[in-house]
């Protein structure tokens, strides 16, 4: 266990790892809001530009696994300073580009190379904090990851109209730079235990079921899903290639195999999975649900959309900061599942919306959501890795990363597939007694019958905003009782600070 006279400076290891942390977070969505001008300036199609965001998620969800064999490898600081150090060059090249196929390359380095830097960032956070103090530990982790989804937008559209969209890049150097110095100065390199040798078949079979998902799910719906041919193929060869890795990691002997099986042993870990599959599900499905909302039905510029979606980031820090104090003092369970019921009523008000709404309505739903989630967040992480021995944590938190990424993917394509799908069905449900031959339309001009076809489909899409906001909530409300499968964490267990010796 951690003691006060261990030499460790945790400010200073835990400042540099969550600038590195912000950095990798900030990038899954500070590039969205500059896609247009990217498509201007790189002479791309619509379809095209959009494999600047595919290229990322993609290539850091198939990296992700690797971070625990990596560790293994050549030792938690290497590891973290090859992360740090080629995520910011990528980031360089990303700047520098001049064609599409330039940034889309230095996307998927970007990518590559961050993958590993979120669950790292955890693993050295409960490595060099004592059990009692993981909750806290988690809480400025928890602000790391959250800060990202909640603030790339705004300060990606900042950044695109005050300065040029090449600074959306720019910004991760001076950052990155800080972060690999104080990694550098701080943290006591260790030696590689080099226990587990490269199962290149698992990798590479999981590999390709995680990049199959991640396309399908991000080109399902602009595919219009199974009518076209490559979701077909992706689909295939998603079931093919973990249907092969399952059965290999099944068959393969303890330490054989890419996968460790392990951990599928600790019941903690496992409802850990589950719970922040739907926490990934839920947050990131309503940030994509909001600003196309305001932006879409109700007029609003991207500026003003950004600001009025940010004050929910400030309910998760706020309650990410109390809940830290409270872990290891109250149950998990009762703070899981109050968070859980914050934020199912923050989804209730949002199924109330309607296309009059003042910005007040949508900034205090966001805060009550953002209170729920870090409510959730940090006593999760806790509860989640609290059984688990520090020998496994750089597997198990690649892993609960990637799930979450996974969680957020899914979420993300189903609710832009409902809403699609609901808006055109609610248009024509609307529009079967609009017609020329209703009395109350005698006479009407094609210009008055064009306007009333654009308010119908206005009041049909924010139907179909409603309907996944039920979704969201009936999701959310149907996984509080499975909280009964979490335990509660040991109260006298030892923390061993194994493959991260401070400094």
């Amino acid at each position: 266990m951690a003691t006060p006279g261990d030499g460790l400076n945790r400010p200073m290891i835990t400042v540099s790892i969550m600038l590195a942390t912000v950095i990798q977070a900030l990038d899954g969505t500070i590039a969205n809001v500059a896609l247009p001008h990217m498509q201007g300036s790189l002479s791309a199609s619509q379809d095209q530009i959009t494999w600047v965001l595919t290229s990322f998620i993609v290539a850091a969800a198939i990296a992700t696994p690797l971070t625990g064999w990596l560790c293994d490898r050549f030792g938690l600081k290497n590891v973290f300073l090859a992360s740090v150090a080629g995520f910011t060059v990528a980031s360089v090249l990303c700047g520098l580009s001049q064609t599409l196929t330039e940034i889309v390359v230095a996307r998927m380095l970007q990518g590559v190379f961050g993958a590993a830097l979120v669950p790292l960032s955890q693993a050295t956070l409960l490595d060099i904090n004592p059990r009692e103090k993981h909750g806290s530990a988690m809480a400025v982790w928890g602000m790391g990851v959250m800060i990202g989804p909640i603030l790339g937008p705004t300060l990606g559209g900042w950044l695109t109209d005050s300065y040029n969209w090449r600074w959306v890049f720019f910004i991760n150097v001076p950052v990155g730079a800080v972060a690999f110095y104080g990694i550098w100065r701080y943290i006591r390199p260790a030696a590689a235990p080099r226990r587990m040798r490269f199962d290149l078949f698992g990798f590479l079979t999981l590999g390709i079921a995680i990049g199959a998902l991640q396309m399908l799910l991000d080109r399902g719906e602009q595919n219009d899903w199974f009518a076209s041919t490559e979701t077909w193929v992706e689909a295939i060869l998603l079931a093919l290639s973990f249907s092969w890795f399952v059965a290999h990691t099944w068959t393969s002997g303890p330490g054989k195999s890419f996968f460790d099986y392990r951990l599928l042993a600790n019941g903690n870990y496992v409802s850990g999975l589950l719970f922040i599959f739907i926490v990934g599900l839920v947050l990131f499905a309503t940030r994509a649900l909001t600003p196309t909302m305001l932006q879409g039905l109700m007029g609003y510029p991207a500026a003003v959309a950004g600001l009025v979606t940010a004050p929910s980031g400030l309910g998760t820090m706020l309650a990410m900061l109390l809940v830290g104090r409270m872990v290891g003092r109250v149950d998990l369970r009762l703070l899981l599942g109050i968070g859980f019921a914050i934020t199912a009523f923050s989804l209730w008000q949002m199924s109330r919306y309607t296309l009059v709404l003042s910005q007040s309505d949508i900034v205090w739903p966001g805060v009550i959501q953002g209170l729920g989630l870090g409510l959730v967040f940090v006593p999760l992480s806790a509860a989640t890795f609290a059984t688990l021995s520090p020998a496994m944590r750089a597997d198990g938190t690649a892993i609960y990363s990637l799930v979450r990424n996974i969680g957020s993917s899914i979420g993300i394509a189903l609710v832009q597939t409902l809403l699609v799908r609901n808006t055109a069905t609610v248009h024509a449900s609307l529009t079967e007694h609009v017609t020329i031959a209703n009395p109350a339309l005698t006479g009407t001009t094609p210009a008055a019958l064009a306007a009333v076809n654009n308010e119908i489909t206005r009041q049909a899409s924010m139907i179909a905003y409603v309907d996944d906001f039920w979704l969201m909530m009936l999701l959310t409300v149907a996984v509080i009782p499975l909280l009964l499968l979490i335990r509660p964490a040991p109260k006298h267990a030892e923390t061993v600070i194994d493959h991260a010796a401070m400094d």
